[in-house]
């Protein structure tokens, strides 16, 4: 028997969840989180988009790589290892003092640096699918043989 899909079950799927956003919020808002949504997917077309949170679009790939969060005076796309990556380009502005996330505010008439923000999209996917492939097998809990 096949399993039936979200969205047959009545649910929409994540991505559906994440255009309703985009709609609902109608403004410069709306825009810029369309407008980073598009090049995380052009950065990474392996990137799989997920809704967590009670309302949070998450982007993952070998883990998750970043979310977009909105608020009141901001887009703010959340890396959740920023603080491993290199920013030359010095993107992050926000979530500074953490050992582990970084984040960037977009506010209302912000230039996004296209370049510079795919380049950071692509690092995060490599840093979570390097750790992925450098990960310690599990030892054997066997006997040990005699040498």
């Amino acid at each position: 028997m096949r399993k039936a899909t979200t969205e047959e079950a009545g649910e929409l799927s994540p991505s559906r969840l994440i255009d309703g956003r985009i709609k609902e919020l109608g403004d410069w808002r709306g825009e810029t989180l369309a407008r980073v949504r598009s090049l995380i997917r052009a950065a990474d077309p392996e990137m799989v988009e997920e809704w967590k949170w009670r309302g949070v679009p998450v982007w993952e790939h070998a883990g998750i790589v970043c979310t977009g969060e909105t608020y009141k005076a901001a887009v703010k796309l959340t890396f959740a290892r920023g603080a491993s990556l290199d920013d030359p380009s010095g993107l992050f502005n926000s979530s500074l003092e953490g050992n582990t996330r970084r984040a960037i505010d977009f506010h209302e008439g912000d230039r996004i640096d296209e370049e510079a923000l795919t380049a950071l999209i692509r690092a995060a996917v490599a840093l979570n699918t390097a750790k992925r492939t450098t990960a310690r097998p599990a030892r054997s809990k066997g006997p040990k043989s005699a040498s």
